[in-house]
């Protein structure tokens, strides 16, 4: 099977990191509630669930959004955006990146968002159809709606005038968000970036939809309702929120002093072209992202420690993932540490793959792997080390990253531990 060969570039490092997620929304409280196993589901309140089958959610029940915005700015605002906004700034700040000193035209904006602003669409909607007054439909529905607005405003508000603009890709969004920073910045397009991804799709309308085409657990135990890999799973939780990553040269970053989180070393993009929603069962478009990104970054599967898997405790997804992971690694899928941690923070969808890149890089840091909670029943088809329930200490030093969207499209990134 041909794959390319590593292509020399700049090395790219991660600087800065800011979270907004159901299980904390600082990087300490995020990374503290993985390694203890605590995650952040309950019963939904931002509308009434009454009606529907699904009952829980992932919800950010912490989020101020005038910590970050005046009132007015706010109000500006979908909570996609919001969210967005609160991560960089966090980011930024833990970063010390001084966007004048490098050159605006240096540094870029990278932010995606799977789905945009359905509450400003839900909102906007009844002012028609339920008000019947297409009057009162704001001005700034457009620019509220649009899934790239979040790019945009973190650019204004840090000045970053490098390449701004925002991916698209269901699931995958915030790992090719990452990825293609990352090679920006490696071919010496930008000298840094500010890329991750965003979601607030905790909607009326979004619970019918995945509830109908059934996505979502029905599980009505927060405890047990996301489950990867276990032969109960039914399903994921949806959850809201945002992963933000500051991304450098390492020149950059060694000349100016900065913290170094990890490096990012590789990325593979593929697509399934098998269906709408289920993956290939075969896994050969996961497979393949898994080892574009080993190859670019130069390493075999064996040198891997650790997978941070999509695993979304469906029952196609879980079951073809595992077939993928063996057929990219072979032998070495018996020994890699594999976990998902979307059984604590639930599927932040477009945010997913940038939280999930950040988690790859503080378990390398702290030498500790997250667990994957709830697993309980083996399923035969999903048989490989899962890291359950409890998280393991680990000297960990190469980890990948799996987001899988709908449409059929793979993401892998590779984060190595920083040594010099």
């Amino acid at each position: 099977m041909n794959t390319q060969e590593p292509v020399r570039g700049r090395r790219v490092v991660i600087t800065g990191m800011g979270v907004v997620s159901p299980v904390g929304s600082t990087v300490e409280s995020f990374w503290n509630s993985l390694k203890t196993g605590r995650h952040g589901f309950g019963v939904i309140d931002a509308f009434d669930v009454t009606p529907y089958k699904v009952k829980l959610g992932g919800q950010v029940r912490d989020f101020d959004p005038l910590a970050f915005l005046d009132r007015k700015e706010a109000r500006r605002m979908d909570r996609f955006v919001q969210f967005a906004m609160a991560a960089a700034s966090m980011a930024m700040a833990d970063s010390g990146l001084d966007v004048q000193a490098v050159g605006p035209f240096r540094v870029g904006t990278i932010i995606g968002s799977g789905i945009g602003g359905l509450l400003t669409l839900h909102d906007e909607y009844d002012k028609i159809f339920k008000i019947g007054n297409a009057t009162r439909v704001s001005p700034l529905f457009i620019p509220m709606f649009i899934p790239n607005m979040a790019a945009g405003m973190v650019s204004m508000a840090h000045g970053t005038q490098g390449a701004n603009f925002s991916v698209a890709s269901a699931c995958a969004t915030g790992a090719h968000s990452v990825g293609e920073a990352f090679r920006s910045i490696k071919y010496g397009h930008l000298d840094a970036c500010i890329a991750g991804g965003t979601e607030a799709p905790i909607t009326p309308i979004a619970y019918g939809g995945f509830t109908n085409m059934t996505a979502l657990s029905q599980n009505p135990d927060p405890d047990t309702v996301c489950r990867p890999f276990d032969l109960e799973r039914d399903g994921f939780v949806i959850a809201e929120g945002a992963g933000i990553l500051v991304l450098e040269s390492l020149e950059l970053a060694l000349a100016r002093g900065a913290k170094i989180y990890a490096e990012i070393s590789g990325y593979g993009a593929t697509a399934d072209a098998y269906h709408i929603t289920s993956p290939d069962p075969e896994g050969a478009g996961a497979a393949m992202s898994m080892q574009l990104a080993m190859a670019e970054a130069g390493v075999r599967p064996d040198q891997i420690d650790y997978i941070n898997a999509h695993g979304t405790s469906t029952p196609l997804n879980d079951k073809y993932e595992t077939a993928a992971i063996k057929r990219a690694f072979g032998d070495s899928a018996k020994t890699v540490a594999v976990s998902s941690t979307k059984s604590m923070t639930g599927h932040l969808l477009g945010a997913a793959g940038a939280v999930e890149a950040m988690v790859c890089a503080l378990a390398l840091q702290d030498g500790i792997l997250p667990p994957t909670i709830g697993y309980h029943t083996p399923d035969p088809d999903c048989d490989l080390d899962y890291v359950p329930n409890t998280a393991r200490k680990a000297d960990a030093k190469i980890a990948l990253s799996n987001s899988l969207g709908f449409g059929g499209h793979n993401a892998t990134l590779c984060v190595r531990r920083y040594e010099g």
